[in-house]
């Protein structure tokens, strides 16, 4: 275990009152903190791993005068990394309610018996809860949001048709005296707290990407964090602990989605529900696909150029970015100018094998560029092989990025996951492709081609031959899209669609 001497302080708001805990070791979770430390025992653990929701706490953050919410894991969220946020238990959410009266999101679990066993209960109630507070009292939640929203947790003993019917009755509940969130006290409240820097040796949250760059080249063995969302498990896990820990989600410049002529640049500290909607923004074909990346709460804490930078073979945001032609922009401090430096590859090129890329010891990946639609004829898709259709590992992922010109392959790229060590582009079956007519012969012969460009392993998710296969019956399948052959695509799957296919 951390010792005394490696910890230090944090601050957090609950209830609108500040909290301060001291000792506070680096690799603890927030999990740990509220039920162990804060005696929060309603917050369950259940998995530790980030899958099942039942620790799903909520913390809100003050942007521009307004406070934003968002449902998270905690745990396997590091405790410092909410250090001048907001925290909501569900001890919170009514505590300050007369005659023992429940807040819209347990009400609503109540009246339509949306509990049995009650384990996931807690934390389906702070999912809803964040919907309620990010949606003005549950306005205008259908089913489709509250499905998406709650993909986060899991429940193994009600259904989830009475927990979805909750989500969509909160609305037409009261707010009783004592269960609303004061925001305009909170906002004041988070801007006091965080005028105070928090100091620390231990736990560095730099707020500017020059400190940063500094931080990094001074604490070159330090962990770097984004959202934890991996790290969080090596701790749960694997036990692993760390003397010293990087936060980069607190640097300003790296917070933001900026957008040019040819391209969008998302920072490394942009939380992957951000990411993604900038994506869909420009490409609404890939919201499926955005959803399906593990849960709400994940996607609230991790972030895209974390993400990246694990470099996990089956992690979803890399085939789809290859695809897109992204590329990374590794930054470092360089002292003996005092400037940043700076130096920029296309992503496929970061990895050097498994979970190990190229990156110096004082760099870190700061920004994703991803290229924006250049042509209306772009024909992009994005498919994810999985065992759950919800918040579950690609056994394979495959990415395709084709224009057309008078029937000609005029581009192709092509990325994968699940398939290799790293994350790869399928150079190989591009080259197959590319200025060939689009014909049913040119795909067959890029199946082939795609197909024996890889050797998969076997593993718990998929066998060697399955992945094999589906690889080339992807592509297939985008030859058929491409053909419009629409209701194969999960968009257009629904009860309709099946129906008519009966």
């Amino acid at each position: 275990m951390s010792t005394e001497t490696s910890a230090q302080t944090l601050t957090f708001l609950r209830r609108g009152q500040p909290v301060t805990l001291n000792n506070v070791a680096p690799d603890r979770t927030l999990l740990e903190v509220l039920r162990e430390d804060l005696h929060c025992t309603g917050t369950k653990e259940g998995c530790g791993e980030g899958d099942c929701g039942a620790c799903t706490v909520v913390l809100g953050e003050a942007v521009d005068g307004k406070l934003e919410y968002k449902a998270i894991n905690s745990c396997i969220r590091l405790a410092h990394s909410v250090e001048g946020l907001a925290v909501w238990t569900v001890e919170d959410i009514s505590a300050d309610a007369p005659a023992g009266e429940l807040h819209p999101a347990q009400e609503a679990m109540v009246q339509c018996h949306g509990s049995q066993c009650g384990f996931c209960t807690p934390g389906f109630v702070m999912s809803l809860f964040g919907m309620y507070q990010n949606t003005d009292g549950g306005k205008g939640i259908d089913r489709a949001q509250a499905q998406a929203d709650l993909s986060g947790n899991l429940c193994r003993c009600t259904g989830y048709r009475p927990i979805l019917d909750a989500a969509q009755q909160m609305v037409d509940l009261p707010l009783p005296a004592g269960c609303g969130v004061n925001e305009a006290q909170t906002v004041a409240a988070l801007q006091v707290l965080n005028k105070k820097k928090a100091d620390g040796a231990v736990y560095l949250r730099p707020t500017t990407l020059a400190e940063l760059l500094q931080q990094r080249a001074a604490h070159p063995k330090a962990q770097v964090v984004a959202g934890c969302t991996d790290v969080g498990l090596w701790v749960t896990k694997m036990h692993k602990r760390f003397a010293t820990v990087l936060d980069v989600t607190t640097a300003r410049e790296l917070r933001r989605v900026e957008r040019y002529p040819n391209h969008i640049a998302i920072g490394a500290a942009v939380n992957l529900t951000e990411a993604y909607d900038a994506l869909v923004q420009d490409r609404p074909q890939l919201k499926t696909f955005a959803q399906r990346f593990a849960g709400l709460p994940v996607r609230n804490s991790g972030t895209l150029g974390g993400n990246v930078a694990n470099g996990s073979p089956i992690g979803d945001s890399m085939p789809l970015l290859i695809a897109l032609g992204a590329s990374v922009v590794l930054m470092r401090w360089d002292a003996r100018k005092g400037q940043i430096a700076h130096r920029e590859l296309p992503l496929e090129d970061l990895y050097t094998g498994y979970r190990t890329n190229v990156m110096k010891a004082d760099e870190l990946l700061c920004w994703v560029k991803v290229p924006l639609p250049q042509t209306s004829s772009e024909f992009m898709r994005v498919y994810k092989i999985s065992k759950r259709f919800d918040d579950d590992i690609s056994a394979v992922c495959l990415a395709i990025q084709m224009t057309l010109k008078e029937g000609v392959v005029q581009h192709i790229s092509i990325g994968a996951g699940g398939v290799a060590a790293t994350p790869v582009r399928a150079r190989r079956t591009e080259a197959a492709l590319w200025g060939q007519t689009w014909t049913t012969d040119t795909v067959k012969k890029a199946t082939e081609a795609l197909r024996a460009e890889f050797q998969p392993i076997s593993d718990m998710r998929a066998s060697a031959h399955y992945r094999h296969t589906v690889l080339g019956n992807l592509l297939q399948r985008f030859w058929l899209e491409s053909q419009g052959l629409q209701h194969i695509n999960l968009d257009n799957l629904n009860a309709a669609t099946l129906e008519a296919l009966a």
